[in-house]
């Protein structure tokens, strides 16, 4: 099977003017990541809206096949290449963080609601999700879903691994000053599970939030195979299915794990 190439979009920082300004800028962030070879494209927790719009969070929420939703399957068909986005999700009178991806032809595949929410305002803004393991193949590989805090959990990222995820990827909203997450822990994450982990974070200033930025993409074996900076950026990495396999034959946790040990821990 021949490698996925995945972009990872880090920007623009600072909250969208509009809805119709951040698909403007899913729109140029496709085509440069089509031109670039990539047939995914990842970008940010709450890209389409910005993580800090207060009070206006829940007007902007939209139903999982909204009209945001079509127009982000009109750029992935006309750029060729699968897209992931984070939104607020509608559902009744209840509003999820989300992420969604869209199908290289923009056919929509998954919709991930987030399962662990981070500190009072997602808590107070949010209902959590409660399927932890979300899945979708782009191009013959298994893609899995998770929104920033979610990858803080061993528990969360290991259900994938065992699920047979092989790319996670983890749109994000970190803030500095937690910078060590996607420079220590995220490559810990990887490795301890043998998954291609793509982590794509905002950067710059929304009201009090300061985003950390270094989006980046870790092999199986914890190597990072693209970092991306404190601003705006969009990087590329290739994701081997086959280092999957080479990984946990070299380390191999899953297959030494005891989980009757485990049962009582709750």
């Amino acid at each position: 099977m021949a490698p996925l190439r995945a972009a990872l979009y880090q920007g623009p920082g600072g909250v969208p003017e509009s809805v119709d300004a951040a698909l403007a800028g899913f729109e140029e962030a496709a085509r440069r990541a089509a031109e670039g070879g990539a047939r995914l494209l990842v970008t940010a927790e709450l890209s389409l809206t910005g993580y800090a719009v207060g009070d206006r969070l829940a007007a902007l929420a939209e139903e999982a096949d909204g009209p945001s939703a079509r127009r982000v399957a009109e750029i992935a068909a006309r750029h060729r290449i699968a897209v992931v986005y984070g939104y607020p999700e509608r559902d009744g009178a209840a509003v999820h963080n989300a992420a969604r991806l869209i199908g290289p032809d923009g056919t929509p595949l998954a919709n991930y609601r987030k399962t662990h929410l981070f500190g009072d305002f997602e808590r107070s803004a949010f209902t959590a999700g409660d399927t932890p393991v979300v899945q979708a193949d782009v191009d013959g590989v298994r893609i899995g879903l998770l929104i920033c805090y979610d990858v803080e959990f061993p528990e969360a990222v290991r259900a994938h691994a065992l699920g047979g995820t092989q790319l996670l990827v983890v749109p994000t909203a970190l803030m500095r000053p937690y910078e060590f997450v996607p420079r220590t822990l995220v490559p810990a994450r990887a490795y301890e599970s043998q998954v291609h982990l793509a982590y794509a974070n905002r950067c710059g200033a929304e009201g009090d939030y300061h985003f950390a930025g270094l989006s980046c993409l870790v092999g199986p074996d914890g190597t990072v195979r693209a970092r991306a900076g404190t601003g705006e950026e969009l990087v590329f990495a290739d994701v081997d299915p086959a280092l999957i396999d080479a990984a946990r034959a070299e380390t191999p946790y899953l297959a030494d794990r005891r989980p009757e040990l485990y049962r009582a821990l709750g």
